[in-house]
């Protein structure tokens, strides 16, 4: 397993699977982004390649690997947000004065 290309997967896929639970981009913070990234890191290193699935391939990126360090970030933010907020997706927040 080539740690470049898990970091590389891990960062892209966290940033990308971040906004999917969240409807108001403005909502996103640093850690939501963290814990897709963990999420898509700790799936793609160590579950993947237990389950046989590789996320580094003679030509750089799988497809089956990506997709599964995407699903692991979806995961591990659906559940961060479920303990935080009560539920999977993040709503938009309402102003104070209101």
């Amino acid at each position: 397993m080539n740690i470049v290309t898990l970091s590389i997967v891990a960062v892209l896929v966290g940033w990308l699977a971040t906004p999917g639970l969240h409807r108001d981009v403005d909502s996103l913070s640093l850690l939501d982004l963290a814990v897709g990234v963990t999420g898509a890191a700790v799936v793609g290193g160590l579950l993947a390649p237990y389950f046989g699935i590789s996320t580094a391939g003679q030509y750089g990126f799988t497809l089956s690997g990506t997709f599964v360090s995407w699903l692991g970030a979806m995961s591990l933010l659906a559940l961060v947000n479920l303990a935080r907020h009560g539920h999977i997706l993040c709503r938009r927040r309402r102003p104070h004065g209101n």
